[in-house]
This record gives structure tokens, sequence and C-alpha cells, in this order.
């Protein structure tokens, strides 16, 4: 038997419907916010990942799916959406468009190298948005919100934002030479990852998932308090606008996130879930000033985020919400071969309609066809027979409480139609009803 690698997994058609409704609030919330979709290739050059997330990260030291393809190309499938987003923006000239910042946001599979774990996959999805074209710490406030609102929308408890700035390059190069200098005094009480990280990558020390509640760390300069004026206004009026959208924050010190790439205002969104276990966050982002530039583009400002859409399905366990049955409009039994033409016809019109009906396929029994058809729990049955056919009619029947009339085949649609509205308690739309039900 062929089994699934390592590190991947299958989205059953149980599993499924959970997987869509998520996608569906990003969508409605991305609408609301104004975001467009954007959507590229699952594989790039290797040079954009590596000069974009950049060399002394983990994910291109350790994590990448790096090959040659045919042509003797270094290529890579991507560990993260916006390096892909920017070399697109730059590729298809979309900086020249009047109407800035750009706003758009993507969705799809990435890939890394790394130990598999609950929530986390070697092939996992993420959901994540830019905002380019501006350096106004407006955007940085609104990128936050949009996350923000992202989990409100999923109804999940117990959320918060964790916020820090970087500064910008000559806020960070103070920072970095004090930083190295202080962790040369204590490099021995390092664990083995952060003495090699400490000169290639010292940002990360300070969010060691093993030193970081150590005293070593604890005691450690923080970038916020080498801040030049310039960055620390923008980050105070990140956090002004912050308050003005009552969005509560933690300014957290240490927070750095782990891409080279980025520059002022960094973020994250975290969740004190059971179900998330050990590791909080859901997501985080932040601006990105420099990125366009390094990848030959120009200048051009911008601030992102994501989220795993592996971690947001673990957090949403944590509302123990009990999904309805699953259902569909009306089951078809059809009562002998010479009415099946005419039967077909039937459902391909109720379908075209908006409607879900299934049928039996195997020429069962009466019996058999109302038992297969209770397995899939229809709101009503229709009997066709050879009878119904001479007459121009159709027998429905209420599956809740078993009454039923006939009805001209003309008049069917309308009069399913009708039955399941009156049979709905919803108002406005929903997926239990063919038309909007008022």
């Amino acid at each position: 038997m062929i089994s699934k690698i390592r590190g991947t997994y299958d989205i059953l058609p149980c599993e499924v419907e959970k997987w869509q409704e998520l996608e569906d609030v990003i969508y409605q919330v991305s609408k609301l916010y104004h975001f467009k979709e954007i959507r590229t290739p699952i594989f790039e050059a290797s040079e954009l990942f590596h000069r974009g997330v950049g060399d002394t990260t983990d994910i291109v030291k350790k994590e990448t799916y790096d090959f040659l393809d045919r042509g003797d190309r270094s290529l890579t499938l991507r560990p993260e959406g916006t390096a892909s987003v920017v070399r697109s923006v730059i590729e298809n000239k979309l900086y020249a468009d009047a109407n800035l910042p750009l706003k758009y946001y993507y969705y799809g599979p990435m890939f890394r190298y790394e130990r598999p774990a609950k929530g986390r996959q070697r092939q996992f999805h993420q959901f994540g948005a830019e905002a380019l074209g501006s350096d106004s710490p407006l955007v940085d406030a609104e990128m936050i919100a949009y996350s923000y609102t992202l989990l409100k929308a999923l109804h999940l408890q117990n959320v918060y934002v964790k916020i820090n700035s970087l500064g910008d390059t000559d806020s960070k190069a103070v920072y970095r030479e004090k930083l190295v200098s202080y962790l040369d005094k204590h490099v021995e009480n390092l664990c083995d990852d952060c003495k090699r990280r400490y000169l290639e990558n010292p940002y990360r020390v300070l969010d060691c998932k093993i030193d970081r509640d150590t005293p070593t760390i604890k005691e450690a300069p923080k970038p916020i308090d080498d801040l030049s004026e310039k960055d620390k206004a923008h980050f105070d009026k990140v956090l002004d606008y912050l308050d003005g959208m009552n969005i509560d924050y933690i300014v957290d010190k240490n927070l750095v996130r782990g891409l080279d790439y980025y520059t002022h205002t960094v973020f994250e969104l975290e969740a004190d879930l059971e179900t998330l276990g050990a590791q909080a966050t859901l997501g985080g982002g932040g601006r990105y000033n420099h990125l366009f530039k390094t990848l030959e583009g120009p200048e051009f400002s911008a601030v992102g985020f994501a989220f795993g859409m592996e971690r947001l399905l673990l957090a949403l366990e944590s509302l123990n919400r009990k999904r309805p049955q699953e259902s569909i409009h009306a089951f078809l039994i059809m009562l002998g071969d010479s009415v099946k033409s005419e039967g077909l016809e039937l459902i391909m019109n109720l379908r075209h309609g908006g409607l879900v009906v299934d049928y039996d396929f195997f020429d069962r029994s009466l019996k058999a066809q109302f038992k297969q058809a209770e397995r899939q729990n229809p709101k009503f049955y229709l009997i066709f027979g050879e009878e119904e056919a001479k007459s121009r009619t159709i027998n429905i029947k209420d599956a809740v409480s078993g009454e039923q009339e006939s009805v001209s085949l003309d008049n069917l649609y309308s009069t399913l139609v009708s039955k399941i509205q009156n049979a709905s308690s919803c108002s406005g739309h929903c997926s239990d009803c063919a038309e909007d039900c008022e």
C-alpha cells in the first residue's frame, strides 16, 4: 500500500465542511476590509525566498523544500506567502496603481520541512494579507484590526494582540550592535540553536522557546528601547489608533517574529485555549518597508500578516459546537426502469433550480430506497412510479411529519421550494433554503 508522506494529511469529506466554513468567514471579513484575493504559484525560484525571507532564518536554512527541475533551475516550494506576493507586484508593475495602498489577501498550501506536531504539518495551509504602498501607522493599525476581526468573527474567546517595534534600519543597526555585545558575555547560557543564531540573526534569540524565560534573555536589551525619535513616534501612533479601535493589546518587548524582512511594527495574535496546547499563537505579522528593494523593486512600504489554517481549526475546536446533521432537500425514489429517463430530467431541473437532490443508483426495492434515503437525511421524499408518470404527477412526502401529497410535475419545483421555506425557521439566506427566505 502506498501511504501519504510524513507531514502531509488527507482532508476527508467529513472534515472539508469545517474548512469551507472557515474559508467563508475569511472571505467575508476580507470583503469588509476591502481586500482582494491574489493567487501566486506554489513553487518559485529559490532565490526569491533566500533573498526575501533571509538566508539566516530557520525557514531557509532548515525548512525549505528545494529541488532542481529538468532545466537545472533551482526551485522552492513556497514556505510563506509574502515574498511571492511582492514578486508578483514587482513583476506585474502593480505598484503603479494610483489607488494605494494595494490590499491583497491570499490562501493556499505552504511547505516547510519541520517536525510534524499538532496543528503543524510539512504541508500546511495559510491565509495571509498584505497592504502595500503606504508607510502610515494607520496601515499598521488597520492590518492588526483586520486580523483581530477575523478571530472575533470566528467567535474565539480569550484573544489578545501582542505588539512590539523593531524600528527602521538605523534603529535596528544600533540595537543589533548592543544586543550582540550583550550576548557575547552570556553566550554559554544560550541553547545550542541560539549560540549559532546570536551572530547570524540575534533578534531570534529574544523569543527562543527554550531560553526566553531565562534571566539571560529577560535582562537582555530590547529593540523598543533603542528606537529613534521618528521610529518611536510611528509606534506610539499605532498604539493610539489601536486604542481608538478598542483593540486590547500587550506590548511585548521580546517579540521579534522569525523573518529577516520586518521593520517597525511586529505583532502576534494569541488565545488561551486548551485545544492549542502550549503554543498559544494563532498568527502574526508586521511591517516590511525594504523587501521590495531587496527583490529589485521600487521603494514600497508594506504591512502583512498570516494565519495557519490548521491552527485556526484547532482553536475552533474549543467552541465545542455541535454540528447539525448534514441533510439534502429531497431524495427521488423511482419505481421501475420505465420512469428513470423522466426521473433524471426531474432531478436535473431541481438541481438547476438550486436544490440538493439525490437518488438510488443500484435498482433497489422501494423499502431499500427508503433506507438509503434516510441515511442522507432528506427533508422530503419524492416518489415517482409508472402511475405518476402517466398522470404527470409526483408524490411529495415530508420526512418529518410523514404527510404526503400529490402534485403535478409542472408545479413540483415551486411546491417543493415553498415547503422547504415553510419548514425552515431561519430568516435571511441560509444553506437550507433554495432562495432567500424572509
